[in-house]
């Protein structure tokens, strides 16, 4: 686990957090006056609150949206100001926002509700499903603010869009809408403004009630991971997992709701699970 993200009080309001009966964590970036634009208390506030949804048994999946009509245009622009002056440095943090990614156990969804660009589109695609409200609208920014690409993103984004699609994004830094950031595959759903975070929190709590929360966790572990492996290392990784499995709690209780016709009843992820445990062991069964 990530070392522990110090926040200073005053800036607890800067991001939201709500858990419900579900287990579905709301996070939502609260500085509507400022249409949600990054800064490093945020930062620090934001990432404090991913760490605490992992660790929390009670939470299954986590959304991720904004206050008020943004979802997060970017980096602040008086940081961005202070930055540009010569002899600065960006001042870069420890934590890198694409590693959450990777290594978040739980399942993150993004209510895109509004403008969504530079590190606030980084924000959504460090997600697994995005919902975006129609009218939305995306950019990568960076090469029109004269800078190349950020946080990763020229790594992650031809990988959910397509090498042609991610450079005119990143080479261009056109705004787009949500209409068309579904066509490109950056988001899978979009609905209306006002159905927004309903509509994925519906998907959310379908998720948090019926699936397990240790098999959602290998499945992004597998899925994350095996983007960097060849085809046969990531079908023995898929043996491994599939003999951890067998004959565990959670495949007793999905295969018993499933023939009783009734809602599962599986366990809280525990804090210290670790989903290589389920692919250590990879193994070719031939």
């Amino acid at each position: 686990m990530p070392e522990e993200t110090v926040v200073a009080p005053e800036d607890l309001d800067l991001v939201l957090y709500e858990v419900d009966e579900d287990g579905v964590a709301t996070v939502t970036l609260n500085r509507p006056e400022r249409k949600n634009a990054w800064s490093l208390p945020m930062e620090r506030r934001f990432f404090a609150l991913l760490d605490q949804a992992a660790q929390d048994p009670a939470v299954k999946v986590v959304i991720i949206t904004g206050a008020g009509r943004a979802f997060c245009p970017g980096m602040d622009m008086q940081r961005l100001e202070q930055n540009s002056q010569p002899g600065e440095s960006l001042n870069l943090q420890a934590r890198v926002p694409m590693y959450s990614r990777r290594t978040m156990p739980k399942p993150l969804i993004a209510a895109v509700n509004g403008a969504c660009a530079g590190i606030g589109l980084v924000q959504a695609l460090i997600c697994d499903v995005r919902f975006a409200a129609r009218g939305a609208r995306f950019t990568t920014a960076f090469t029109r603010r004269g800078l190349a690409g950020e946080y990763n993103l020229p790594y992650v984004l031809p990988r959910v869009i397509g090498l042609e699609n991610a450079l005119d994004l990143l080479l261009s830094g056109r705004v787009f809408d949500a209409d068309e950031a579904k066509s490109l595959g950056l988001v899978s759903r979009v609905v209306e403004p006002g159905d927004l975070l309903d509509a994925a929190r519906a998907y959310a709590r379908d998720i948090a009630r019926n699936c397990s929360p240790r098999a959602m966790a290998v499945v992004r572990h597998q899925v994350y991971g095996d983007l960097d492996r060849t085809f046969t290392d990531a079908l023995a990784r898929s043996y491994s997992a599939m003999e951890f499995f067998a004959g565990s709690p959670d495949f007793r209780e999905g295969v018993s709701s499933f023939v009783e016709k009734r809602e599962p009843k599986f366990e809280g992820l525990p804090p210290d699970f670790d989903p290589d445990e389920a692919t250590r062991d990879a193994f070719l069964p031939y």
